[in-house]
C-alpha cells in the first residue's frame, strides 16, 4: 500500500509540474509571438473608450447594428452557451420573444438566426453579411443617412471566412458609423 501511495504521489507531482507549469510556460511564450503579445486586439472609439475586438458588445439603440444576442450577457468573465437545446420551453420562449423584437426594429424583413440565438461562447463579436444587411434600412434611417452610404460601409466592413459565409464584426462596424463625416 506505502509503495502505491508514494508512487502515485510522485506521479502527481510530476504531471503538476508538467501540466500546470510547463505547459503555462510554453503557451505564454507562444502568445509571447502573436500581436499584441497574447493580450487580444483592441480598438478605440472616437471618445477613446477602448474596447477587445474579438469579443462581443451590446448594442441596442437603433443608430446601431446589433450584435448577437448574449447567454452571458456579454461578460467575457464567464463564457459559455446556455446549454439549451430546440426542446427546451424557456429557450424556446426566449427565441420568439426576440424574433418579434427583432421584427417590430427591422420591419418588412426576415430574421437571421444569428440574430436570435447566441454563439457557443456568448461572445461572438460576428454577425453575417445577411444579418447587416437586413439592419441597414433601421440604422440609416435612426442616423437620416442615405441608405447606399450604409450599405456601403456593411460592404467595406465584411470579412473573409475561409471556412463559411463572410462575416461583420459589429464593433467595428458601429465605431466606423460613429466615425463617419457626411458632406451636407
Amino acid at each position: 500500500m506505502k509503495r502505491y501511495f508514494l508512487s502515485a504521489l510522485r506521479m502527481t507531482g510530476a504531471m503538476l509540474v508538467l501540466c500546470v507549469g510547463i505547459y503555462t510556460l510554453i503557451l505564454l511564450g507562444i502568445a509571447q509571438m502573436a500581436p499584441n503579445f497574447g493580450k487580444g486586439k483592441r480598438i478605440a472609439d472616437k471618445n477613446g473608450n477602448i474596447y477587445f475586438e474579438n469579443i462581443g458588445q451590446r448594442f441596442d439603440r437603433d443608430i446601431y447594428f446589433h450584435s448577437r444576442p448574449s447567454a452571458v450577457d456579454y461578460n467575457a468573465a464567464g463564457s459559455g452557451g446556455s446549454n439549451k437545446g430546440p426542446n427546451d420551453a424557456e429557450y424556446l420562449k426566449q427565441v420568439k420573444q426576440r424574433i418579434i423584437d427583432f421584427e417590430m426594429q427591422n420591419p418588412k424583413s426576415h430574421v437571421p438566426i444569428d440574430m436570435v440565438t447566441a454563439s457557443g461562447s456568448g461572445l461572438d463579436p460576428h454577425i453575417f453579411i445577411e444579418a447587416a444587411n437586413v439592419q441597414v434600412n433601421r440604422v440609416a434611417k435612426a442616423r437620416e443617412l442615405d441608405v447606399e452610404i450604409v450599405r456601403n460601409l456593411v460592404k467595406d466592413h465584411e470579412e473573409k471566412n475561409p471556412i463559411g459565409p463572410e462575416k461583420i464584426n459589429v464593433l467595428k462596424l458601429n465605431i466606423a458609423l460613429d466615425n463617419l463625416k457626411i458632406k451636407k
